[in-house]
């Protein structure tokens, strides 16, 4: 017997439950599959160009800066000025999203491209947002290798670029469409939810950012 079911097991005993009730089962099954869903804020609940709007506003109040560009051609030179605007290095680390990919960089020259997981040497990371929650500011981003969790929180600034289409106006609806596209039953192995760049008040009661993870957090919203 593993530890693991021994554990089980002593649960099991505790409740009174039998392994072989299947009415328990069917219960939990039926619980998950039409879980009731919770009381959802009204704030977010808005049509879609508002609901961007919202998002850049308290993206903006959590201390982000953010960059809305027409399309995803415009994502390079944004975020060459970016770098320019903050006497940064012309270098970046991103891991293999396509959609990062497929953007027109071989037009920034002089702009720097690593590839991979952040080894924690890298000034400047650029990630892709999966989905991103309106009524917070909050940015969803999913681990793998298209977007790796190191890129998130080793590099002093961060970079990341946020469909417009892929803003939702709550949480929950955020996370209905990360286990859509990931489909039934899969779910990345980290999601992190990111509301401005890092920050701490512990010292002296004085906000410091960067504590534990990037400085600056940058959003580019690419459509509206």
């Amino acid at each position: 017997m593993s530890s693991r079911d021994a554990i089980l097991g002593r649960i099991r005993a505790s409740l009174k439950s039998d392994p072989a009730d299947t009415a328990r089962a069917e219960a939990v099954a039926l619980r998950m599959k039409k879980a009731p869903r919770g009381i959802i804020p009204i704030r977010g609940q808005l049509p879609h160009a508002e609901k961007v709007e919202l998002f850049c506003k308290m993206a903006e109040k959590l201390s982000a800066t953010v960059d809305r560009v027409k399309n995803y051609d415009a994502v390079p030179k944004s975020v060459a000025a970016y770098l320019r605007g903050r006497n940064l290095p012309a270098a970046l680390r991103m891991g293999d999203d396509k959609r990062l990919a497929a953007m027109p960089w071989d037009k920034q020259r002089a702009l720097q491209i690593k590839h991979g997981a952040s080894d924690g040497d890298d000034e400047v990371g650029l990630s892709h947002a999966a989905t991103a929650v309106a009524e917070t500011g909050t940015l969803v981003l999913a681990s793998g290798r298209a977007n790796p969790t190191t890129i998130n929180f080793l590099p002093e600034y961060h970079v990341v670029v946020v469909d417009a289409a892929d803003i939702e106006g709550d949480l929950e609806a955020a996370l209905a469409r990360i286990r859509r596209s990931f489909g039934k039953g899969q779910m990345p192995r980290t999601v992190n939810l990111i509301s401005g760049p890092s920050r701490s008040g512990d010292i002296e009661q004085k906000i410091i950012l960067g504590a534990h993870g990037p400085r600056a957090l940058h959003l580019i919203v690419v459509g509206g």
